[in-house]
């Protein structure tokens, strides 16, 4: 810092001028961060949703094509219609929960097996009330 010629004094902030900006910046933060861990929550649950959607569509195409339902996800990924199992972004792991069906849904299928997939979160969706295992067709 350089000396007023003047007055002799240093020019710079004072520490109540410091203190007051940190404050100011302290309640921005406080602010902001549950709105950025509302959003990313929002983020991982439509990703939770379209996996969801995807491996469902998946099961179906797999079941048309093979006339048979598949016996676990690892058979869609040994079949070629995905490289890897989606994750689950609630839970971080590719751990999902298959449903299976006992009926046929093509006139031609001739083996049952898996329907559809639910997540393995136990966890309460953004709304409060929802549990994400619950989310999607015949999920608890």
């Amino acid at each position: 810092m350089e000396r007023n010629i003047k007055t002799g004094k240093r020019a710079g902030f004072t520490i109540l001028e410091l203190m007051i900006v940190m404050t100011i910046i302290a309640i921005l933060v406080a602010i902001a961060i549950p709105m950025y861990q509302a959003v990313l929550l929002r983020s991982k649950e439509t990703v939770l949703l379209d996996n969801q959607r995807a491996i469902n569509e998946v099961i179906d195409q797999y079941t048309a094509d093979k006339k048979k339902a598949p016996q676990s996800l690892q058979d869609l990924v040994d079949a070629h219609y995905f490289r890897e199992v989606p994750v689950d972004p609630i839970t971080g792991m590719r751990d999902w929960i298959p449903k299976m069906d006992s009926g046929v849904s093509y006139t031609d299928q001739t083996e049952s097996g898996m329907g559809n997939v639910c997540s393995a979160s136990a966890g309460i969706s953004s709304d409060g009330q929802t549990p994400y295992n619950t989310w999607g067709p015949n999920c608890p």
